[in-house]
């Protein structure tokens, strides 16, 4: 007898709609997450619900309302993601493999699909969180809700985690081939950017007194820094600049989305902001941390940061498409699954 094998694939998440009562509701779970804003309960509670959400909720209503129209009255990353699990399902047209969709925040929830699955009785679950980069904030987050969910049920099955693919090759090719649509010599500068987290989350990586400071997280992986998200996104990178030909003055690593001072730098909006400042006419953008385009890579980087750009003198920012439901990525995919099978 086969064993019965559901993949579990988990995204961030998104509002309902862009009305100001669904993004609350969305911000809300996810700000109070402890795993994104990583401070004392009370003190989270206080900032979240007090300050941060009634003040956000408006303003972001308006970022997401721009962002369904440009997705033709729904989420873009919902839409890519059932794209994902869509070609999946072709892939793995059988009775004895399932694929899932989740949202760690909002719908369709972890609860839940979980539930659904629950009942199916599998014998096995492999939990793929689509995030390449590790991060306690992203994967660790959505494995965290996903396994507190299951340790709950009386029967467990075999669970199999994949917690960070950033050097999976379908993934790196796949956004390779997104890059061939453009003439990367036309450009003066490129850029890679992340997601930013804030320091003390990637120092929470290293034991004792060790910090992210501490290590070549920009040169190098190693034992020590390999699901330090600083170090995998500089990975990534050389894994991309590699294959596309383009050397160390070609290109800058940022991270974009910061809330204060102590996130991950270089920040992406200040690096568009010099570099127009220098007199660069064109600017290439890649986003690797995600792999669905999304409000983070449309709306800030396709819209907010061509506002920087040409304040400053700029002309273009082109963002490069993510990996989306590319025939590369889904490959990759394939085999990250077909491994742990």
């Amino acid at each position: 007898m086969k064993k019965k094998t559901c993949v579990l694939l988990i995204q961030l998440g998104t509002p309902v709609s862009p009305k100001t009562s669904d993004v609350r509701k969305y911000l809300s779970e996810f700000l109070n997450d402890p795993r994104v804003i990583d401070i004392p309960w009370l003190a989270r509670k206080i900032l979240v619900n007090g300050i941060i959400v009634p003040f956000r909720a408006p303003k972001s209503a308006k970022i997401y309302k721009e962002l369904w129209e440009i997705g033709k009255g729904v989420s873009p990353l919902l839409t890519h993601s059932l794209n994902v699990q869509n070609k999946l399902k072709e892939v793995f047209n059988s009775d004895d493999i399932t694929i899932e969709l989740a949202m760690r925040y909002q719908n369709p929830s972890l609860d839940s699909v979980l539930k659904r699955m629950k009942t199916a009785n599998y014998d096995q679950i492999i939990i793929l969180p689509l995030f390449p980069q590790y991060a306690s904030a992203s994967s660790g987050s959505a494995i965290d809700k996903a396994m507190n969910i299951i340790r709950q049920w009386w029967v467990i099955p075999e669970v199999k985690i994949i917690s960070q693919f950033w050097d999976n090759e379908g993934y790196i090719n796949s956004i390779v081939d997104r890059a061939k649509q453009f003439k990367l010599e036309e450009y003066d500068h490129v850029l890679f950017s992340y997601h930013g987290l804030p320091e003390r989350q990637v120092d929470k990586v290293y034991e004792g007194s060790d910090l992210c400071g501490d290590q070549p997280c920009e040169t190098e992986i190693n034992e020590k820094n390999k699901f330090c998200y600083k170090a995998t996104s500089y990975a990534t990178t050389r894994l991309i600049a590699e294959k596309l030909n383009l050397s160390e003055k070609q290109y800058t690593v940022c991270f974009q989305s910061r809330l204060d001072k102590k996130w991950l730098t270089p920040f992406s909006d200040k690096i568009v902001e010099d570099l127009a400042k220098k007199g660069a006419k064109k600017l290439l953008v890649f986003s690797p941390a995600f792999v669905a385009d999304c409000l983070e890579t449309i709306i800030e980087i396709g819209s907010e940061y061509q506002e920087i750009f040409e304040e400053h003198g700029g002309e273009k920012v082109q963002l490069v498409p993510s990996s989306n439901d590319h025939p590369e990525f889904i490959d990759g995919l394939v085999k990250l699954i077909r491994e742990r099978l």
